[in-house]
């Protein structure tokens, strides 16, 4: 009972850093004057993908070679697959309900061009780094990876240079927790509670990764099939409700942007770490797994590419790919 209780005590220390973290990271793009498009899909889609980032770090680094590395990969597989299907159909769910305050319902005030972007990285990169599981050699492997991490540095630098738009205002941030009265927080503060934060994080993923062995071990379930499951739930979903506050503010640009920027990130440097750091060599769950977040994903981009538009409706269908993956796990096809 010990090891449950610690592993929900470690999830709230989690998502307590990612919370503060995050509205660091917010804080810090609004002193750069940045754009919702670079705010949501860099600094907001970074520090909510940070906790399940650092789960699989610290579980290949500190976890046994086995546990540790499945930990690892599930958790990786995870996040684009919960970000790509649950949290899609949330956002889709936010604006159904918001529908009566919104005169252009169903179409989405969604910069297009920013979404497109973000969907045309991550479903290349996300690709090749699936694709490249088939790979033995261990040069071709670290080539892959290092096209991934440059991968995400020409993402970044397209999406801050794309960043022409009015930059993000006071009204769209909850208050610097570290200055909580003050309408302009030094830079030092800023910084500080993005530091304290980011060891929270660190720290409560490393006591996570740990008693996720020992509970995976107790309910005689493959710590594979668990970190898929509770790591990109516990710490990749809570904070995507963001996206639900900012689509009741109408800022769906931002909302948006917070998730498939953070698929962009996972898909790229965290996926780089996994496969420089494990063997890589993906089973047939995370294969399935990852074919459902392709195809999920893909539907969204087919529809901002055929339409210039996005309507609530398409990010309503990932709930049912999510569907199919639990039933897939019920039925032991996964």
């Amino acid at each position: 009972m010990t090891d449950y209780l610690m592993l929900l005590l470690t999830l709230g220390i989690i998502l307590m850093g990612a919370a503060v973290f995050t509205n660091g990271l917010e804080w810090f793009g609004k002193k750069l004057n940045l754009s919702d498009g670079a705010v949501g899909s860099i600094f907001a889609a970074v520090g909510t993908a940070l906790p399940e980032t650092l789960v699989p770090i610290v579980a290949i680094i500190f976890g046994s070679k086995t546990a540790g590395h499945d930990i690892g990969i599930g958790a990786i597989i995870g996040a684009p697959f919960m970000l790509g299907t649950l949290a899609f159909f949330i956002a889709g769910v936010a604006v159904v309900l918001n529908r009566k305050k919104r005169p252009d319902f169903p179409v989405m005030r969604v910069d297009s061009t920013v979404i497109r972007r973000d969907l045309e990285f991550f479903l290349i990169v996300y690709i090749i780094a699936i694709t490249s599981s088939y790979l033995s050699h261990p040069i071709l492997k670290l080539f892959i990876a290092v096209g991934l991490a440059l991968a995400y540095a020409l993402y970044v630098f397209r999406t801050l240079k794309g960043s022409g738009q009015e930059g993000i205002s006071e009204s769209d941030l909850d208050p610097c927790y570290f200055a909580p009265k003050s309408h302009d927080p030094h830079f030092a503060i800023i910084l500080a509670q993005v530091t304290f934060s980011l060891f929270l994080i660190v720290w409560g993923a490393y006591i996570f990764v740990e008693k996720i062995q020992v509970v995976s071990i107790n309910l005689g379930i493959s710590p594979f099939i668990l970190s898929l499951i509770i790591a990109p739930i516990a710490t990749e979903l809570p904070e995507k409700f963001n996206s639900v506050i900012w689509i009741r503010k109408g800022k769906d640009t931002l909302a948006i942007g917070n998730i498939t920027g953070a698929m962009v990130f996972q898909s790229s440097l965290i996926t780089a770490i996994g496969i420089l750091m494990t063997e890589w060599r993906l089973s047939q769950a995370a294969f399935l797994t990852a074919l459902l977040t392709i195809s999920s994903t893909a539907l969204v981009y087919w529809q901002i590419c055929r339409k210039k538009e996005l309507t609530p409706y398409t990010l309503l269908v990932g709930g049912l790919f999510y569907l199919l993956f639990v039933a897939l796990i019920f039925t032991g096809k996964i």
